[in-house]
């Protein structure tokens, strides 16, 4: 079992918490697809912003052909013409000419409305919005890994509760045969005594599985299958710290990365539709084209100029009317998310406010119930080896103070998963702050 695996197991450094959520971090498929999807945002914003930068081509064309127009253009073009081009003849069925021209072209849109500022805009807060979403994603990764490794360190005590059990139902075994050989007991006694140490046996058996299973899930979480099994350090109870329900909502409201992503995408849906508004508006810009062209590709040629300026005014935006009511849908929805979103975040963090102070009450009613059943069955094994309580009441308080073992590091472990799932629930799921549950 790996609980019991052997020094290699025992030697190997013990994996502390924060190295487990920094190692999925690193591993997990969910964390690249999110730093995939922050890349991507961010190449769309340097993509935004060279709408304002000039356009600059160059085209190099080479042809051949006896188009009238082609041919007087070119040759003209090529400041070839000369005054036998202007016969009829010529005119009308002129050579094959051949041409090599080379052309810078730019454009630049001077003013759009303040469209493609507006369009800038919305891409910065798109890439600011993914950023926020990869830091929800690190959180879900983290509590994965918290519950997983909590889970590790739960299952190691419960072998350990059940090692102390079974050797206690050996101890009971061997006290209940010297009282049968000593005819203080009788026969009855032993074989109860036998069948307490079988499922105490059966128990240890069922917990190292569930450490095993554990592993696993946390292997999962890590996204690191090759990992090696190794001895935690034991989950001990904690006293984690406890604040009013009201400050836990502000904080939420504040830190919840998810809720930050969606407010950063509203405000980016509403630089869409401005974007979608300025649509409408005139838009101002400037061309030019140098051009030279050649009878040979290294040969001397002509070369001509072109720049002007563009003002232009779209008077039937039919296209761009519904344009801007689906940017207007769009807003509206992401409206309603975000609303509905900031009240699933209040319903989270209240029950995990809740769930946090019941783990609390719970831990304490564990400890006292330990407590109590330690001594119950100190007293009735005293009772018992003084002739005075049956084999039942002793595997009765054995029993009890098995079961009140169980449920005290069953406990334990509930208010550590309590305060991690507040600790989520208000977006505060750090490295640095999941450290406290170790």
């Amino acid at each position: 079992m790996l609980y019991m695996g052997g020094l290699a197991a025992a030697a190997q450094e013990p994996l502390t918490l924060r190295q487990a959520i920094n190692q999925a971090l690193g591993q997990s498929p969910e964390a690249a697809i999110a730093r995939a999807d922050n890349q991507g945002a961010k190449a769309s914003a340097a993509i935004a912003r060279t709408q304002l930068l000039p356009q600059l081509n160059f085209t190099e064309d080479i042809s051949r052909g006896n188009d009238p127009v082609y041919a007087f253009g070119t040759r003209l073009r090529q400041r070839q013409f000369t005054q036998a081009d202007f016969a009829l003849n010529a005119l009308n069925f002129p050579q094959p000419i051949g041409n090599f021209s080379s052309r810078f072209s730019g454009t630049w849109a001077a003013f759009d409305s303040f469209k493609t500022q507006r369009e800038i805009r919305r891409a910065d807060l798109l890439k600011e919005s993914s950023s926020s979403s990869a830091k929800a994603t690190d959180q879900q990764i983290a509590f994965q890994v918290v519950e997983a490794y909590q889970a590790v360190l739960y299952a190691q005590r419960e072998i350990d509760v059940a090692q102390h059990e079974q050797e206690t139902a050996a101890a009971l075994l061997a006290s209940v045969e010297d009282h049968v050989n000593a005819g203080l007991a009788v026969e009855s006694d032993r074989m109860a005594a036998q069948v307490n140490v079988a499922a105490r046996k059966e128990e240890l058996i069922a917990a190292q599985g569930d450490l095993e299973l554990a592993w696993a899930q946390l292997r999962e979480a890590m996204g690191t299958p090759e990992l090696k099994a190794s001895v935690l350090e034991p989950i001990e109870p904690h006293t984690f710290p406890q604040l009013a329900l009201v400050d836990e909502l502000a904080t939420a409201a504040k830190a919840r990365p998810d809720l930050i992503a969606m407010g950063q995408s509203q405000s980016a849906q509403a630089s869409a539709l401005g974007a979608a508004r300025s649509d409408f508006g005139p838009r101002v810009s400037a061309y030019g084209n140098w051009e030279e062209d050649r009878t040979a590709f290294a040969g001397s040629g002509g070369n001509n100029w072109v720049a002007g300026v563009q003002i232009s005014i779209n008077i039937l935006p039919l296209g761009k009317r519904a344009q801007l009511a689906q940017q207007s849908a769009a807003k509206q929805r992401i409206d309603a998310q975000l609303s509905a979103s900031q009240q699933h975040v209040r319903l989270e963090v209240s029950q995990a406010h809740i769930h946090r102070q019941t783990a609390a009450l719970s831990l304490e009613t564990a400890q006292a119930a330990l407590n109590d059943s330690a001594e119950s069955l100190r007293i009735v094994k005293n009772r018992y080896g003084a002739g005075l309580a049956t084999i039942t009441e002793l595997l009765r308080a054995e029993d009890a103070e098995r079961q009140s073992q169980s449920s005290y590091w069953h406990a334990v472990y509930g208010s550590a998963m309590a305060y991690a799932e507040l600790l989520y629930a208000t977006g505060t799921l750090t490295p640095d702050a999941a450290e406290e549950l170790q």
